[in-house]
């Protein structure tokens, strides 16, 4: 009777070692990894993902505008040279193009942008032609004035 007691026993400590659950536990090292290496990619490409033509804008206090949809940008730079986004183009071909590339015709909202140090009679002539085209919504961008 003795040696029936202890098979029992040991098919009882048999029993509660099979009866232990999985770990169900995460790990979340790998997780945390892979946010971490995503961060430092997004933190080093964001500056990079602002394009358009270097240029110093005049300051000014006016509010900035509020949109929904980015705009169409001619950029005068300081040498005069005129941009359609980031791409050089000629004062003659300009209207053409932004007829093209425009979803809303003639209200599609175009921003002038223009150096600082170039002529105020490049960008009005600028101004002037995309106005004389058609287009009804035309803006002047300018840098938020600095409190000394």
């Amino acid at each position: 009777m003795g040696a029936a007691l202890q098979g029992r026993i040991r098919g009882a400590r048999r029993r509660r070692r099979s009866s232990y659950a999985p770990m169900t536990d995460i790990n979340v090292t790998p997780f945390v990894d892979v946010m971490l290496v995503l961060l430092i990619v997004f933190m080093v490409t964001a500056p990079l993902l602002t394009v358009g033509v270097p240029i110093e804008l005049p300051e000014s206090k006016a509010k900035p505008l509020q949109g929904d949809k980015e705009p169409l940008a001619v950029t005068v730079n300081g040498e005069g040279k005129i941009f359609l986004q980031e791409t050089e183009i000629e004062l003659d071909t300009l209207v053409p193009k932004l007829l093209a590339i425009s979803q809303n015709g003639y209200n599609e909202r175009i921003y002038v942008r223009g150096d600082h140090q170039v002529d105020y009679g490049v960008v009005a002539k600028v101004m002037g032609t995309i106005s004389s085209a058609g287009f009804k919504r035309i803006g002047l961008v300018t840098a938020p004035e600095e409190i000394k």
